[in-house]
C-alpha cells in the first residue's frame, strides 16, 4: 500500500510522499494512518466480474432456455419425436431445485469461482454432446447435464459476487447484472435461429457450447470472491461511493443456515417466491398462444413477448435501486402487485389496446423477480452462508415448475380458454405479495435493514 512508502506516522508527520501531490497522511486517534485524495490506480476489479456474470446468465439462461423453441421442429423432423417427447427434456429443470441447496453449501466453502467454473463446464458437455445425438434417451441425459450445471452458473454466484462487490450499490448492480437473462434471450435466440436455418441444429447446439468455452476462460481469469480481494481495490477507479472495503466486511457476516431456517422471514420469503413463480410457469409461458387466441396474429404474439421482455430488463434496472431505499422485501411486494394488475388487464374485455397495456404491467413486475430474489436473501441474513441460504429456498420451487403448465393445459383443454388458469394465478399472487410483506426482517439484521422493515 502506498502508505508504506510516506514515512512513518511518529510525530514528525511534516515529511510528505511522493506518491501525489495531492495525496495526504493524518493520524487518527487510534494512531492508525489513513491515506486520502491517492490518485487512483487501474479499474475496479467488480467491474470485470459485474460484466463477467453478466454474460455469464445471458448465455446460461438467456441463450440455452429461451432458444429452446428455436430446436423443437428441427428435432421433430430429424428423429420423428412428438412435442411432448421433447418437452419432457424442460420437466428435468425440476433437478435444479433438488441440486441447488448442495451447490450453495459448496460455494460457500469453496468459493464462487469454483463453482462457476464446475457448472459451466458441465453445461459445455451438455450441449457438445446434444450436437452429436442420435437417441431420445441421449437428449434426457444431455438435458440432465445442463440443468444440473444451470444454478451454480446463474442465480448463486451472482447474488454472492454483485452483493460482495457491490454493497452499497447492490441493488442497481444486481439489477443490470440479471438484465443479462432478458438480454441474452434478446442477443442470442435470433442468432441462434440464423444459425440453425443455415447450418442445422446441431450447429446450434455446438455453438451455444462454443460460446460457454470462451465464458470458462473469463471466469478462471476474472472472478475473485474474498473479501480480501475487494479490500485491495480501495481507490482503484470507479469504485463504488462509500467504503467498500468495510461494506464488503459487513457484508460477509450473516447467519447459518440452521439459524435462518428458524426465522419466520425465511419461511415467509420461500413462501412468497414459489407463489410468484407460479406466474412464470402457468400464465407468462401460455401468453404466446392466448394472444393468438385473442386475435392476434404470430407475428403480433410475437412482438407482444418482446414488448414484455423489454420492460423486464427494465424492471430488474428500476427495482432493484428502488431496493437500496425501501429493502428487497417491500420491492418484492410492489413488483408482485404490478403483476396482479398486468394479469388482471389481460383478462378485461374489450380492444387489444388492454392487452397491450397488460404485457407492459405484466412485464414490469415480473422482470424485477430475479433480481430481487438473492437481494432478500443477502438483505435479511448476511453472505457468510448465502448460498447455502438461497439453496434452500429453491426446492419448493419444484412445485409451481410442476404444476403450473400442466394445471394450465389441462384448464385449457376443459374449457378452451386460459381465462380460469389467469383467475387462480391472481389468487395465488395475493397470497404471495401477503407473504413478502409479513417477512419482515430477522435480528441482527432488522437493525441495518434501509427503509421499512
Amino acid at each position: 500500500m502506498h502508505s508504506q512508502s510516506c514515512g512513518d506516522s511518529s510525530p514528525r508527520r511534516s515529511r510528505t510522499c511522493n506518491i501525489s501531490e495531492s495525496a495526504s497522511i493524518e493520524e487518527t486517534g487510534s494512531g492508525k494512518t489513513a491515506v486520502a485524495d491517492l490518485k487512483p490506480s487501474g479499474i475496479y476489479r467488480g467491474w470485470p466480474v459485474a460484466a463477467t456474470t453478466f454474460l455469464t446468465i445471458g448465455i446460461s439462461i438467456g441463450a440455452a432456455q429461451f432458444a429452446f423453441g428455436a430446436f423443437i421442429i428441427p428435432l421433430e423432423e430429424e428423429f420423428g419425436w412428438s412435442r411432448t417427447e421433447i418437452n419432457v427434456s424442460l420437466t428435468l429443470a425440476a433437478s435444479m431445485g433438488i441440486i441447488t441447496p448442495f451447490v450453495g453449501r459448496l460455494m460457500d466453502k469453496h468459493g464462487a469461482r469454483s463453482i462457476m467454473a464446475a457448472s459451466v463446464s458441465l453445461m459445455i458437455a451438455g450441449f457438445l454432446l446434444r450436437s452429436v445425438m442420435t437417441e431420445l434417451w441421449q437428449f434426457y441425459t444431455f438435458s440432465m447435464l445442463i440443468f444440473l450445471g444451470t444454478p451454480g452458473s446463474s442465480m448463486l454466484p451472482v447474488g454472492r459476487l454483485v452483493t460482495l462487490w457491490f454493497s452499497t450499490t447492490r441493488g442497481r448492480m444486481m439489477g443490470l447484472v440479471m438484465s443479462g437473462v432478458n438480454s441474452g434471450g434478446l442477443m442470442y435466440v435470433p442468432l441462434l435461429t440464423a444459425v440453425i436455418a443455415f447450418a442445422g441444429w446441431r450447429w446450434g447446439f455446438a455453438s451455444i457450447g462454443f460460446l460457454l468455452i470462451g465464458i470458462l476462460i473469463l471466469i478462471m481469469f476474472v472472478i475473485r470472491d474474498k473479501r480480501e480481494d475487494v479490500e485491495r481495490e480501495v481507490n482503484k477507479r470507479w469504485m463504488p461511493r462509500g467504503d467498500a472495503g468495510e461494506a464488503a466486511r459487513a457484508a460477509s457476516e450473516g447467519f447459518t443456515a440452521r439459524e435462518a431456517i428458524r426465522t419466520r422471514a425465511f419461511w415467509f420469503l420461500s413462501f412468497g417466491m414459489a407463489l410468484q413463480h407460479f406466474a412464470q410457469t402457468s400464465a407468462a409461458t401460455q401468453f404466446f398462444p392466448h394472444l393468438e387466441q385473442s386475435g392476434f396474429t404470430s407475428a403480433q404474439a410475437a412482438i407482444g413477448l418482446m414488448i414484455l421482455a423489454l420492460f423486464a430488463i427494465a424492471s430488474k434496472i428500476i427495482f432493484g435501486t428502488i431496493s437500496e431505499w425501501i429493502t428487497a422485501r417491500w420491492s418484492y411486494v410492489i413488483v408482485v402487485a404490478l403483476q396482479i394488475t398486468g394479469l388482471a388487464i389481460l383478462l378485461l374485455p374489450g380492444s387489444q389496446m388492454f392487452i397491450w397495456g397488460g404485457l407492459m404491467v405484466f412485464g414490469l413486475g415480473m422482470g424485477g423477480v430475479g433480481a430481487l430474489g438473492p437481494l432478500a436473501i443477502a438483505e435479511m441474513f448476511g453472505l457468510k452462508n448465502f448460498g447455502a441460504i438461497i439453496g434452500l429456498t429453491t426446492p419448493v420451487l419444484i412445485i409451481p415448475t410442476l404444476v403450473g403448465p400442466v394445471m394450465a393445459g389441462f384448464i385449457f383443454d376443459s374449457t378452451g380458454s386460459y381465462v380460469l388458469a389467469f383467475q387462480i394465478t391472481l389468487g395465488v399472487l395475493l397470497i404471495s405479495m401477503t407473504s413478502f410483506a409479513m417477512a419482515s426482517p430477522p435480528f441482527p439484521f432488522k437493525r441495518s435493514s434501509r427503509g421499512m422493515g
